[in-house]
């Protein structure tokens, strides 16, 4: 069964790389949507069903975090599993994205292998 994703990140580099590390990872990708921001994010949530977010904190017009608490206030969207991706050196952000219902995180860089570990638990 494929999995569609919404990959959530300011940078379309880093987006294309998840791309590529989800394959590496022999998660059974589906369809894989796009979006620069929480704002586009949602945007795209309205029309597109998808089984996995993985999501920037760090983003222009709505980060992360605001992302993933308009996510989880939404019946629809709530079960969705939300894996963070970031570059936060501190624990807050972190411990506050699981606070607000993350799924899990990684922090970049990454490998594929860190991913596949920690998407394991979670789809």
């Amino acid at each position: 069964m494929s999995l569609d994703v919404l990959i959530v990140d300011d940078s379309a580099a880093i987006r294309k790389i998840l791309q590529r590390v989800l394959r590496q990872a022999e998660v059974p990708v589906g369809h894989v949507y796009e979006a620069g921001d929480g704002l586009e994010a949602l945007e795209m949530l309205k029309t597109q069903a998808v089984g996995l977010i993985l999501s920037d904190i760090n983003m222009p017009n709505m980060d992360g975090l605001q992302f993933l608490s308009q996510v989880r206030a939404n019946d629809a969207w709530k079960s969705v599993p939300v894996m963070m991706i970031t570059t936060e050196g501190g624990q807050a952000k972190v411990m506050e994205a699981v606070q607000l219902g993350a799924s899990g995180y990684v922090r970049k860089p990454f490998t594929a292998d860190q991913i596949k570990e920690k998407l394991t638990g979670i789809i």
